[in-house]
């Protein structure tokens, strides 16, 4: 949804993979939410082999910060989205089997 000039922002929304990332330049109301703008930002188009769940149920955070409602945050101009990825492996778990390893 392009938004008109009197009440509308610039934000990116970001996603990476490891191999490849793409960031997505958003003109958008005032008003509009972290979630929404993913949503607007088609991700799923441009990462046809994840799954469409990957990205309207992500955890999103705004320049390295976690939003804890996505679905309440209304973005400022010059907001940046970030979609994370799940992750593969418990940072914790690896640091305990690690700590494990030496003690053996």
């Amino acid at each position: 949804m392009a938004a008109s000039a009197p009440d509308a922002i610039e934000v990116e929304v970001a996603f990476a993979l490891p191999e490849r990332q793409c960031v997505v330049a958003l003109r958008v109301r005032q008003g509009t939410t972290a979630r929404e703008a993913v949503a607007m930002a088609g991700l799923e188009a441009r990462f046809p082999e994840l799954p469409a769940a990957t990205f309207s149920e992500a955890d999103l955070g705004l320049f390295g910060r976690r939003l804890r409602d996505p679905e309440a945050q209304p973005l400022k101009a010059g907001d940046r989205v970030e979609v994370y990825r799940p992750l593969k492996i418990d940072p914790k778990a690896v640091r305990a089997e690690r700590a494990a390893a030496r003690t053996r």
